[in-house]
């Protein structure tokens, strides 16, 4: 059985501040009913859901700074959030999906997924 991981980023859009990417492994137990885009969920629902999430499945997070993505581009340093979030993760995985149109090379192990 493969061990996917799924990876999404926030701050591509505003005009200052952080790019930070989360990479989450979903455990096949969890009940993901009630998950579906955050911007149509309540604000309590999505509190509700992030304490399960945190709680129960593996979550990475990657983070750089505005003074970086000024150095890199947005792009540059959406993917580079992307593969920080990635290796913040304590499982090996062997599968990533991205909400971008390209991904990243990640590391993992010794292999690039």
């Amino acid at each position: 059985m493969s061990v996917i991981i799924g990876i999404d980023e926030a701050g591509r859009g505003p005009l200052a501040g952080p790019v930070v990417a989360a990479a989450v492994y979903i455990p096949e137990k969890f009940d993901t009913s009630g998950i579906k885009d955050s911007k149509r969920v309540s604000p309590k629902k999505r509190e509700e859901l992030y304490s399960r999430i945190i709680g129960e499945c593996q979550v990475g997070i990657g983070t750089i700074a505005p003074e970086e993505i000024d150095d890199l581009n947005i792009l540059q340093a959406t993917m580079l959030a992307m593969r920080l979030a990635s290796e913040d993760l304590s499982i090996q995985f062997d599968k990533v999906l991205v909400d971008l149109n390209r991904c990243p090379k990640i590391r993992n192990g010794e292999s690039i997924v």
